[in-house]
């Protein structure tokens, strides 16, 4: 297992991240499971687990919970605040006063007093950065978190935020966790730039790009995994973007195989060789999963590899552009771009 800083932190993390969506009802995996995959995760050298609070409605916290009881020293444990959590319009969002009720339930949840990194899963455009980041730096003050983090921001709020910490002398976001894989390269535009300028830790999510890049889908196959399942239109090949990302499939599988490499080897290797990425953020929902993934641990891509994949999807394109989630809000919704 390789090992990096968590941006200015000093906090040495894994590449490999274990990411615990799949814990309960998502994912269908059970407490024992659960236990099972942090336990050889652990053992295979992984430190950092990634849940939220909106996983399962809290299942996800609770699972993780159980199964780290008796080594919380050991593990870097991240969770996250602000999707909707039920009905109620204000138990979502990063207002002062859902933050500081959800951080409590998050940890009466997980069984711990506090977070090692505590993240907004969604910018709010409601709510002001200065009331967010005030509300952050007091939890941490207070001993609740020990830093925070911002997940799937566009690149001029990740600006934003540093500019607000600094003005109202507050604590500021220390990491950023956007959606990047090879059929996925957008960030590498403007999000990556930007947390390389200000330092950030940076955490990606779905780097096998929802299963696309697993092994499991290749032309002439009926795709049947567990996303395509609840997400059809996503693997719908006669849409044009689903399309270009099988042609693509079939071109990076020939690179893996001249390589002899997997294609979450591939997929893994690419992601966890940018500078500008720490960790790259896995979800197994089995034991077999995760083996798969953790034999990618000590990949190295050579030159050439990468050179390869830059010439199936070029640097900073996305191929699915619909899917990206750091979308503002008003390229969304066309009541706000009318006056």
């Amino acid at each position: 297992m390789q090992y990096r800083t968590l941006g200015r932190t000093g906090v040495q993390v894994s590449s490999l991240v274990l990411g615990a969506m799949n814990f309960g009802r998502i994912g269908r995996t059970t407490q024992d499971e659960a236990t099972a995959i942090v336990d050889a995760a652990l053992e295979a050298g992984i430190n950092l687990i990634d849940t939220a609070d909106m996983y399962g409605d809290g299942e996800s916290e609770e699972l993780v919970g159980k199964a780290i009881a008796g080594r919380r020293d050991d593990i870097v444990l991240a969770t996250k605040a602000g999707m909707p959590m039920g009905e109620e319009r204000n138990h979502r969002g990063s207002s002062r006063r859902w933050l500081v009720t959800e951080l409590d339930n998050s940890l009466r949840r997980l069984g711990v007093d506090h977070v090692d990194l505590y993240q907004i899963h969604r910018w709010d455009p409601t709510t002001s950065d200065e009331e967010t980041l005030s509300a952050l730096t007091d939890l941490q003050r207070a001993g609740k978190i020990r830093y925070f983090g911002s997940s799937t921001f566009p690149a001029y709020r990740i600006v934003q935020a540093q500019w607000a910490a600094r003005e109202h002398h507050l604590s500021r976001y220390v990491t950023e966790q956007p959606s990047y894989s090879i059929l996925q390269r957008g960030i590498e535009s403007h999000v990556l730039p930007v947390t390389e300028q200000y330092g950030l830790g940076v955490l990606v999510w779905s780097p096998l790009a929802s299963g696309w890049l697993s092994g499991a889908i290749r032309e002439g196959r009926e795709i049947a995994t567990n996303r395509s399942a609840f997400m059809p239109q996503r693997f719908d090949t006669s849409i044009p973007a689903n399309r270009a990302r099988l042609d693509a499939v079939e071109r990076l599988a020939k690179v893996a195989d001249a390589a002899g490499l997997t294609m979450i080897q591939l997929a893994l290797g690419f992601v966890t060789a940018h500078p500008g990425v720490t960790s790259a953020i896995i979800g197994p929902r089995t034991l077999d999963h995760l083996r798969s993934h953790l034999a990618a641990a000590d990949t190295v891509l050579s030159a050439d590899v990468l050179d390869a994949i830059d010439a199936i999807v070029a640097p900073g394109v996305d191929l699915a552009p619909d899917e990206n989630y750091d979308t503002p809000p008003s390229l969304l919704d066309p009541s706000l771009r009318r006056r």
